[in-house]
């Protein structure tokens, strides 16, 4: 709890880290968010911190490479949630100082916006950041309409998202429309703008013709079985249209959303997100039985590496999918449902295809996880996930990849923890649920290893860095480490897995490095670290 250079500064705890830089911080923030806050931060302080993270990088020549580092995150799936990063980008968007960058941001809004969801959240965040004004400049306008008009390729697709989410964030898209004005120059985006705007019957007078363009032929008949599963007087009928046209779940009206033979339609042209969501409705109905060809569904789309990459899944929310699944009932209202091992096995297998592969390096590690009474705290505001329970998540997909590994628990003492690269999660995160909670103290890892003379190539902490209790500073003692077994090239990975902006990585040395905890694309970093490549 004493100062070891002018450099530090006190953390949450009262101990002595180093603060992070505030690049790493914004991707922390776009990974983690501050839902939830952390167990000494509220989540109000931390969103504040992170704004004024937000802020400073949109006034500093860091703007660019912050704007790059953003789209990736949306567009490679690292980022579990999409609200960080789109209120990061309404930031940007709502500048007035930095011209450069207000422009640069507009240009990649279709990119980040991938569905209408995100283009409502964003422009809530837009209203709110521009406080009384209307938010409506000629820059905000050209931009959403280009949202619309980027589907003049496949206006079929514009179709399925404008009545799939027709209303989000109190926003629908009768009032963008009208606000953006946007001027089609094909007949299929310009056919799904005025359904959306007059109606049906005011689009196909305008655009229907009988030797008109197939493609827009092709659009009318999904808006008319859209339109039709409301007033169908039979379920034949309702089941026809959504095996011909592939509606969505979101097409089909509430009082049908109990019935077997819907879902069983609705399964096999399920988005894998839309399926991982339902997986408990699916089961609560009895769809998932044991030798059903709904189960034989599930498991084989959950088992499809190309299926889960194109689908842009996030390795947390399959975490969360399996431990809400595996509790066989939901947190929040009555429903029930009974267990598929075959669907936790499937999920427990797609939780490790999320992250990147990655070769192993053969190197020594020793995974430290921190499972002190600060890592209780709930990570990205899911409440069924703790963030030592992430970081025991995490540690696994290290130890799925490097057969040299050991692996420890600390807080302010230290336990060696038998883990198997082939044990499940669930099995992991009950061993480490087990262990005592108590202070931090992040240095326990290396100096244990140190009293043992046991020779490692990488440290690698999962830890909020809250670090506050023992004699010696994390990176002392990894000198010291160095030093006594005449090891000078050891490193250390901190995984961080609250977005505050401490880490007990020093900065001046290049053999430490800081990655954010659930970046998918984490353990790619790392392994290029540990051999030498960054």
């Amino acid at each position: 709890m004493e100062r070891l250079t002018n450099s530090q500064v006190m953390n949450s705890a009262g101990g002595y880290v180093w603060e992070l830089d505030d690049s790493k911080r914004f991707v922390r923030f776009l990974c983690l968010g501050t839902e939830g806050g952390t167990y000494y931060v509220t989540e109000q302080k931390l969103t504040l911190e992170n704004c004024e993270c937000v802020a400073r990088i949109s006034e500093s020549n860091k703007w660019q490479s912050a704007l790059e580092e953003l789209v990736k995150c949306s567009t490679d799936g690292r980022a579990a949630k999409q609200n960080p990063t789109l209120f990061a980008l309404a930031f940007f968007c709502r500048q007035t100082k930095n011209k450069e960058l207000k422009t640069a941001a507009y240009k990649v809004v279709s990119d980040v916006c991938r569905i209408p969801t995100h283009l409502f959240q964003f422009l809530e965040y837009c209203q709110k950041l521009s406080g009384n004004g209307k938010g409506w400049g000629r820059a905000h306008r050209n931009a959403i309409t280009k949202w619309y008009l980027g589907f003049e390729e496949d206006p079929l697709r514009l179709a399925m998202h404008v009545t799939k989410y027709r209303t989000r964030c109190g926003w629908s898209h009768v009032d963008v429309l009208r606000l953006c004005h946007p001027k089609p120059k094909s007949a299929g985006v310009g056919a799904v703008i005025r359904y959306v705007v007059k109606g049906r019957e005011a689009s196909e007078a305008d655009y229907l013709k009988e030797d008109g363009d197939e493609v827009v032929k092709k659009v009318f008949a999904f808006l008319n079985a859209v339109d039709s599963v409301h007033s169908a007087k039979t379920s034949t009928e309702i089941l026809q249209l959504i095996e011909e046209h592939h509606l969505a779940r979101e097409h089909i009206p509430t009082p049908l959303l109990d019935d077997v033979p819907v879902w069983k339609t609705l399964l096999p042209h399920m988005p894998m997100t839309a399926m991982i969501r339902n997986l408990n409705k699916l089961s609560k109905l009895g769809l998932l039985g044991e030798g059903s060809a709904e189960l034989e569904t599930v498991v084989s789309k959950l088992g499809d590496d190309e299926f889960l990459r194109k689908a842009r899944i996030h390795p947390f929310n399959i975490l969360v999918a399996l431990t809400t699944y595996k509790a066989g009932r939901g947190e929040r209202g009555k429903l029930e449902w009974v267990v598929s091992k075959a669907i936790v096995n499937a999920l427990d297998s797609a939780f490790y295809k999320c992250f990147k592969f990655v070769e192993p390096t053969n190197k020594r590690y020793l995974l430290a996880i921190d499972v002190s009474g600060s890592m209780s705290c709930p990570v990205l505001g899911s409440p069924c996930i703790q963030a030592n329970c992430a970081a025991a998540a995490m540690a696994m997909v290290t130890l799925q990849t490097e057969k040299l590994c050991e692996v420890v628990a600390f807080s302010d003492t230290l336990v060696p923890v038998k883990l198997k690269s082939k044990m499940k999660l669930a099995e992991v995160m009950s061993k480490l649920g087990k262990i005592p909670m108590g202070s931090t103290d992040c240095a326990l890892p290396i100096t244990w290893a140190m009293s043992l003379k046991k020779k490692f190539d990488v440290f690698i902490v999962y830890t909020d860095n809250e670090t506050w209790f023992g004699r010696i500073h994390p990176a002392q003692a990894l000198k010291k480490y160095r030093r006594k077994l005449r090891r000078p090239d050891v490193k250390l990975i901190v995984v961080g897995m609250t977005s505050t902006s401490f880490t007990i990585a020093d900065p001046e040395d290049g053999r430490m490095l800081d990655v954010c905890g659930f970046d998918s694309a984490a353990p790619e970093v790392m392994r290029n670290f540990v051999m030498g490549l960054i």
